[in-house]
């Protein structure tokens, strides 16, 4: 089965640092790891930002969803991906698969 490494850098009174070390195709992740998620952020316009009663368990499930259910294509950090998703599904997919398989271990 494939895997996606994400480092977590945690100190509890600010958001933690989360980058993805695997290349991926995604709306809401750039090609070099950042990732658009409110709860990493110290003042989130939704109000779901970090707050230090918020643990390690909640970017866990904040990062499964992002991968399942939570994809933002309104509000993209990597436009491109976004833009080629409305365009395109079948080949966004089929990119999606491609990353899995050349950068997934």
């Amino acid at each position: 089965k494939d895997s996606i490494v994400i480092s977590v850098c945690f100190v509890f009174w600010q958001p933690p640092k989360v980058k993805c070390l695997t290349r991926i195709w995604h709306p809401n992740i750039t090609e070099t790891g950042e990732i658009c998620l409110s709860l990493l952020r110290e003042h989130s316009i939704d109000g779901t930002g970090w707050a230090p009663t918020r643990t390690l368990k909640d970017v866990v499930w904040g990062l499964n969803s992002l991968f399942t259910d939570l994809l933002n294509f309104d509000d993209p950090l990597n436009i491109e991906a976004a833009e080629h998703h409305l365009r395109d599904k079948d080949d966004f997919r089929n990119k999606v698969e491609d990353y899995i398989k050349r950068y997934a271990r």
